[in-house]
């Protein structure tokens, strides 16, 4: 498995695993798009930053609210 990381802003960086693809801000998984199934967001409430991360990546997408932890687990199996 090839795991590809590109900063994509202050503190904001896209991983890329295979044809999933992962939003990691500071140093935490926060969003996710996972072929196959669609995007993904944490329910978590973190800083406005993050928050004004998430919503760049996201860009509009209507993406599923799950928990922080769903989130890590879709990480590990990727």
């Amino acid at each position: 498995m090839k795991v590809r990381a590109y900063s994509i802003g202050s503190n904001m960086t896209e991983a890329l695993i295979g044809s999933n693809r992962f939003l990691i801000s500071y140093h935490t998984p926060v969003a996710a798009y996972i072929d196959g199934e669609g995007w993904f967001r944490t329910s978590r409430k973190w800083s406005s930053t993050t928050s004004k991360h998430i919503n760049k990546w996201l860009q509009g997408v209507a993406a599923k609210e799950i928990s922080q932890t769903d989130l890590e687990a879709m990480l590990e199996v990727a």
